[in-house]
């Protein structure tokens, strides 16, 4: 698709973890997150949404503040008109044991 079709939809991905503990392990949270949007945007493709790939990761960062370098440069980008929706979506990982 040409970058100027109107119905292409660039998907950025922003996770997060607030402890840096298990960020050390092979697989860990911010890897899960990722997978399962990538997934998810994967399964939208036919509606014209596309996984950018540039990254957006803040392991050890709470989500109590905005001061998290990852998500300053989504939102750097967002105001960049790199993306034009935002969707947020629920940390899946929260509960899992293994992260």
């Amino acid at each position: 698709m040409p970058r100027s079709d109107p119905s292409r939809k660039r998907c950025a991905i922003y996770t997060r973890k607030s402890s840096e503990e298990g960020l050390e392990q092979e697989f860990n949270s911010l890897q899960a997150q990722s997978e399962a949007c990538e997934a998810y945007i994967r399964s939208q493709r036919h509606e014209g949404w596309a996984l950018a790939r540039t990254r957006y990761d803040d392991g050890g960062f709470s989500g109590g503040n905005m001061e998290r370098p990852a998500l300053q440069r989504l939102l750097a980008d967002i105001r960049g008109a790199l993306f034009g929706l935002f969707h947020k979506a629920c940390d899946l990982t929260a509960y899992h044991p293994s992260f």
